[in-house]
């Protein structure tokens, strides 16, 4: 019984394995200022996450938002896309390749405002916060809640 268990878990990590690798295998575009150091700590956060990021320094980050339909109520201090998403301030890796690995039909997530203690603005200072799917018709649901 427990070679079974053993078996069926090992198959589950074969099939999830690639999924997450494919999500971190894609290339994701940043638009951000050239003098925004949060931005710069979200690219190399990511990239140790294992995504390969393409960094554009522009001078209206939130021309991406707009372009990719993100409000600007959601709108943080860059944007993101990949796979087609919008992912809009210092969203996590892991809701990255969960949003990757799940393809909801949605413009994107996003991290409002900049939250202190959310990838790129660690330091002494933690807020709780949400990430948030912006769905197609531009409204929003919690898709994860950080402590």
């Amino acid at each position: 019984m427990l070679i079974g268990k053993a078996r069926n878990l090992v198959a589950a990590a074969l099939i999830a394995l690639p999924m997450l690798a494919n999500a971190a295998a894609q290339a994701v575009d940043v638009y951000k200022s050239a003098t925004c150091g949060c931005c710069e700590e979200w690219v190399k956060y990511l990239r140790g996450n294992g995504f390969t990021v393409n960094a554009h320094d522009v001078a209206n980050p939130s021309d991406t938002r707009e372009k990719m339909g993100v409000p600007d109520r959601f709108g943080s201090c860059h944007t993101a896309v990949i796979g087609g998403y919008a992912v809009e301030g210092h969203v996590p890796a892991a809701e990255i390749k969960r949003l990757l690995a799940e393809k909801p039909k949605a413009k994107g997530l996003t991290v409002p405002a900049m939250v202190p203690g959310s990838p790129g603005m660690e330091g002494p200072t933690h807020m709780p916060y949400d990430v948030l799917l912006v769905r197609n018709d531009g409204s929003t649901t919690v898709y994860k809640h950080y402590e």
